[in-house]
């Protein structure tokens, strides 16, 4: 099995634009789905620093794929949960569209990582690999109290570690 197959059965879906801003690449520093959340042992801890490293508990932005189709994307506001290694965090994608009927995204309010001061909901069930390098910037850092409650909720769902 080549490298980049072990990659794409170990994470899931590639991510990225080439040079051309176009087709799906797998690349160290693209943003990648991971396939399989709950298999992941993810340590959930409120630590955010402005100091333009992407901490758990900062909403950064960065560009994300389309679920169904990874050649496709936007740039978005994902909220930052854990440390992945020494390069990369986990992070869960934030949306301004009230989910309806649906039990797998939690409303976290409003806050300045959106110009248009929209309510926010995170998705609780798609889980992203950032590369420092694909992090755009730094948006905000999520109250503390709120972050909790996402802290509680992925530990609950997924059976991660958080430490509130």
């Amino acid at each position: 099995m080549t490298v980049w197959g072990w990659l794409r059965r170990l994470f899931g879906r590639p991510s990225g634009r080439n040079d051309a801003g176009a087709g799906a690449v797998f690349e160290a520093t693209s943003t990648w789905e991971i396939a399989h959340p709950r298999a992941h042992a993810v340590h959930i801890v409120y630590a955010p620093r402005r100091d333009g490293i992407p901490d758990a508990g900062e909403v950064v932005w960065a560009w994300v794929p389309f679920q169904e189709d990874p050649s496709q994307g936007k740039d978005r506001p994902m909220l930052v949960i854990a440390r992945h290694d020494v390069q990369r965090v986990f992070a869960l994608k934030l949306t301004s569209r009230a989910p309806k009927g649906r039990d797998d995204h939690l409303r976290i309010g409003v806050g300045s990582w959106d110009r248009e001061s929209r309510e926010s909901w995170v998705d609780l069930d798609q889980l992203y690999s950032l590369h420092h390098r694909g992090i755009r910037r730094e948006a905000a850092a999520l109250d503390r109290r709120v972050f909790v409650q996402v802290g509680r909720e992925l530990a609950r769902r997924h059976g991660w570690r958080f430490d509130g």
